[in-house]
C-alpha cells in the first residue's frame, strides 16, 4: 500500500527548493487516507520543525516520518517476533 496514494501529487506539484510552511499553506487542506483513519497533509508536516526541502524525495520522506500512528497498521506487530509457547509457527528456514 502507497500510504500517500491521496496526496502523492502534492510532492511532485510543488517547485522546490521548499519549506515546511510552503507545504502546509499550499497542501495542507488535502486528507491522506491512512490504514487507521485519517490526517491532514498540515497535521503531518505541522510535527516537523521548519526545514527546508531541495527535493521532492526530501519532502515526501520527512512527511513519511511524521505520519501518526495511524499509519502504521496493526500497531506492535512484527514478523519476526519468536512463536509463543504452546503456538505452532512456520518451520525454520535456513538461507
Amino acid at each position: 500500500m502507497r500510504m500517500f496514494d491521496s496526496a502523492d501529487e502534492m510532492f511532485t506539484a510543488q517547485s522546490y527548493p521548499a519549506t515546511t510552511t510552503d507545504l502546509i499553506e499550499a497542501h495542507g487542506h488535502l486528507t491522506l487516507e491512512l490504514p487507521n483513519g485519517s490526517e491532514t497533509v498540515a497535521d503531518v508536516l505541522g510535527r516537523l520543525t521548519e526545514e527546508t526541502y531541495d527535493t521532492e524525495n526530501e519532502a515526501r520522506l520527512a512527511a513519511y516520518s511524521a505520519v501518526s500512528q495511524k499509519g502504521i497498521g496493526r500497531k506492535g506487530y512484527s514478523d519476526r517476533d519468536p512463536i509463543a509457547m504452546g503456538e505452532d509457527g512456520p518451520d525454520q528456514v535456513s538461507f
